[in-house]
Formats: structure tokens, C-alpha cells, sequence
């Protein structure tokens, strides 16, 4: 088994600051010959610890996965269950080296691992890993990049400052279910979305934003998020948007909005016309908005 570099984490989001880690976990492998992992979980370690203050997902696992293999890393995932969760650091770094062959370990500058690691600074992992084989480094700080203050910027509705600290577009992956249907009676039909279980969804108000439909189609589309207060029917929120330029039958199919600003709050308007002119300058400006490549995060 050759051996491996790896960074321990659970990569939620896989934004900008993970990618400095990833970077260095990369820049570590070229260096000295060995194979770059990430090595994160199932879920996180809060579901199990304290359900209640377990945070919203950014990304799904399947997502999550594929944007570390993008970086080059090789992403392991595992299960968060008690046996993991009352592993110390010390033997953390057994099981790693001896089940992964894994040589040195890249931690971000706020990053701990093991039951006991809240308690532990770099030297003591240092000190730790002498004594299994493993040497540690440090990745550079990101100052400001978070999990935490991503799912703080899209639960506010601040897109763009999420998508700045993701390095990316925010996405949520959903399936699209039947809703009342009001929107084809007045010229913009909406495809209502049932977002993937477990996702932060951005509060509430009208996007610009990518709907990618099965097939990889790609259109332009204004989301609304919220309670719909014109036409309200309860409490219940919903995600709705409306693919633009493009008519079809997506109930049950699965598809993802991409979203790339914020273009107004969701206000109540006194009539169904005020709501379809209003609609259309939605449109109008989402198109404008999203033709403009300079805005585009690659």
C-alpha cells in the first residue's frame, strides 16, 4: 500500500476554505510522492452528539464527494456512529495509518479530530502522530470562510455572499411536485420544487437563478421562496421557479436550481395583474442578470 496525505474533516459545503486545505493536502502529495485523501463522514457528527444542533447540509454527500474528487483528492467517507464518535485523537491516527496507510495529515487552522481533540493545539497532534508514524502540518488561514457563516448568508438570503465564501454557485438538488397551478393561469407556469431532505434553503424572496432539468438541459429561471402572500394558502413554504423559455412535464423528476442573486424581497401585491407585471420585470431582470458572463463564478 502506498502511502497517503490526508486532511480530516467534514467538508460541508467544500467551499473556499476547504479548498486551501485541499490544496496544500495536493501540494503535500506532489511533494513527497504520496496519494492525497480526504477523509470525512456520513453526516455530522452533531446528528449523533446532539440531534437538535445538528446544522442544515450545504451540500449532499453525493456532492460533497464529487467536489473534493474534482480538486484531485480522493474523498473517503465515514459513518459517524458511537465507535467513531468516542475514537481519540491517538487512536484516530492508528486506525488511519494502519487501514489507509496514511503518512502525514494536513489540518486546517480551526480543524480537530478525535473525542479529545478540542482540547489538543497543532503540537500536541504533532506530538501524537511521532508516536504512530504521522507527521502533521497546517494549511494558511482563510479568514472569514465557514460552514457555519455559508449556512448563516443562505438562510438570510445573502446568495452572493454566500456563493463569494463557496467559491461557487449555492445549489439545492430537488424533485419537482404538483402545486395549485396558479402560475400557468397567468402566463409563468412554476415548477414546485421538494428540495433534497436535510438542505439549508435560502430565505425567502425572488432569485435569479440556473435550473439544470434531467437531461443536463440548462435555463435561465426566477425562483420565489417564501409563502407566497398574494395568493396565500397557509403557512407552508414553497420553492417555485420558473424555468424560463420552456414548457414541459417535470412532476417527479428530479432537477437542481443554481441560484446566483438575490433580486427582492417576497411582498404581498394587491392583485393577481400587479403580481404578473411584476413577474415579468422578474424575468426581464433575471435574463439581464444572468447574459452577463462577468458575473459567472466558473
Amino acid at each position: 500500500m502506498s502511502g497517503k496525505v490526508a486532511a480530516i474533516g467534514t467538508f460541508d459545503g467544500v467551499h473556499a476554505g476547504h479548498a486551501v486545505v485541499l490544496s496544500e493536502v495536493m501540494e503535500e502529495a506532489r511533494r513527497n510522492g504520496l496519494e492525497p485523501l480526504a477523509i470525512t463522514f456520513d453526516r455530522h457528527p452533531l446528528a449523533l452528539i446532539s440531534p437538535q444542533r445538528a446544522p442544515l447540509a450545504i451540500t449532499t454527500i453525493e456532492k460533497k464527494t464529487e467536489l473534493i474528487a474534482k480538486t484531485g483528492v480522493t474523498p473517503i467517507v465515514l459513518p459517524f456512529d458511537e465507535k467513531l464518535r468516542s475514537t481519540t485523537a491517538r487512536d484516530w491516527m492508528r486506525m488511519i495509518h494502519s487501514q489507509f496507510g496514511v503518512e502525514h495529515i494536513v489540518v486546517g487552522y480551526d480543524n480537530t479530530f478525535g473525542c479529545d481533540g478540542v482540547a489538543l493545539s497543532l503540537s500536541d497532534y504533532r506530538r501524537i502522530g511521532e508516536e504512530t508514524g504521522i507527521t502533521v502540518s497546517e494549511a494558511p488561514m482563510l479568514p472569514g470562510v465557514s460552514s457555519s457563516a455559508i449556512r448563516k448568508a443562505i438562510a438570510a438570503g445573502d446568495i452572493d455572499e454566500a456563493n463569494r465564501m463557496l467559491g461557487r454557485r449555492f445549489a439545492i438538488p430537488g424533485i419537482v411536485v404538483e402545486g395549485n397551478k396558479l402560475g400557468r393561469t397567468i402566463g409563468f407556469p412554476t415548477a414546485n420544487m421538494m428540495p433534497h431532505p436535510g438542505i439549508v434553503v435560502p430565505g425567502n424572496g425572488v432569485y435569479a437563478a440556473v435550473a439544470y432539468l434531467p437531461g443536463g438541459t440548462r435555463r435561465d429561471a426566477v425562483v420565489n421562496i417564501g409563502v407566497r402572500p398574494t395568493v396565500r394558502r397557509g403557512n407552508n413554504l414553497t420553492i417555485e421557479a420558473h424555468i424560463i423559455d420552456w414548457s414541459g412535464d417535470l412532476y417527479g423528476h428530479q432537477f437542481n436550481l443554481v441560484f446566483h442573486t438575490r433580486m427582492r424581497e417576497e411582498i404581498r401585491f394587491n392583485s393577481i395583474d400587479a403580481l404578473k407585471r411584476q413577474i415579468e420585470k422578474d424575468t426581464s431582470n433575471a435574463k439581464l442578470f444572468l447574459s452577463d458572463a462577468t458575473k459567472q463564478i466558473k
